[in-house]
């Protein structure tokens, strides 16, 4: 008989796509999973990544400087795409999990998630701005990484809760779940999650995209209503 094969995953998602609505305040997706395995465990603990990333967009990152008392942009890095969102869970501390060489290739870690450049950099040292933008959205919870949030039973089953927020922007996002042991990848495995809005909200969104012209004139009409009515409800809490 030929050797066993490898370890590997099957993984599940409790559901594939997120309406965004008006009253929108975020989404749990639970990422659960199980080991399957031909023969006995290796020897060694095993371990669960799992990111969730949003759509890549190009960002320009800024550095200002101020030059006699006015603060004015000096360099700039524009960045060939970085995630809207980006988190990740595992099973243990990242580093203690894997490896940097495998953290490169599959580019797990949310520093390596933002991509290469789009153009030859005009600034010596580009790490101030990737690290800039990375502090940025990590304050603003766009960037996470939780450790400890994937939990795993009998080295076989495994489950993870990804908290998505309210501000996600529409568009295909994706999860991949990584089987590693001794810090190294040994499988993995991906799914896409569709992130839409809907109803009153989608159609304000498209509007203001394929429409701008009317779009602004909608606004403004809205703007004005607004402002007579509350000006008739002051005279008349006045004359009242």
């Amino acid at each position: 008989p030929g050797a066993p094969e490898p370890e590997r995953i099957v993984t599940g998602l409790s559901q594939d796509a997120v309406s965004i609505t008006t009253s929108f305040t975020g989404s749990e997706i639970l990422i659960f999973g199980a080991i399957r395995r031909d023969a006995p465990p290796q020897a060694g603990p095993v371990g669960i990544i799992v990111t969730v990333e949003g759509p890549s967009q190009q960002v320009t990152v800024r550095r200002k400087e101020r030059l006699a008392g006015i603060w004015i942009n000096t360099q700039s890095l524009r960045i060939a795409a970085a995630p809207d969102f980006y988190a990740v869970a595992t099973s243990a501390p990242l580093p203690a999990l894997l490896d940097p060489a495998e953290d490169t290739r599959f580019r797990i870690s949310p520093a390596l998630a933002i991509r290469a450049l789009s153009a030859e950099a005009e600034v010596e040292n580009v790490t101030p701005f990737t690290q800039a933008l990375l502090d940025l959205r990590t304050a603003s919870g766009r960037y996470r990484v939780d450790e400890g949030a994937v939990h795993i039973v009998d080295d076989t089953l495994f489950r993870a809760d990804v908290r998505m927020p309210s501000n996600l922007v529409e568009g295909d996002y994706r999860a991949r779940i990584f089987l590693v042991r001794d810090g190294a990848v040994i499988d993995y495995d991906q799914a896409p999650i569709r992130v839409r809005k809907v109803g009153l909200e989608r159609w304000l969104y498209r509007l203001a995209i394929e429409q701008p012209f009317w779009y602004g004139l909608m606004s403004l009409a809205i703007a004005m209503a607004a402002g007579w009515l509350a000006s008739a409800a002051f005279r008349a809490i006045r004359r009242g």
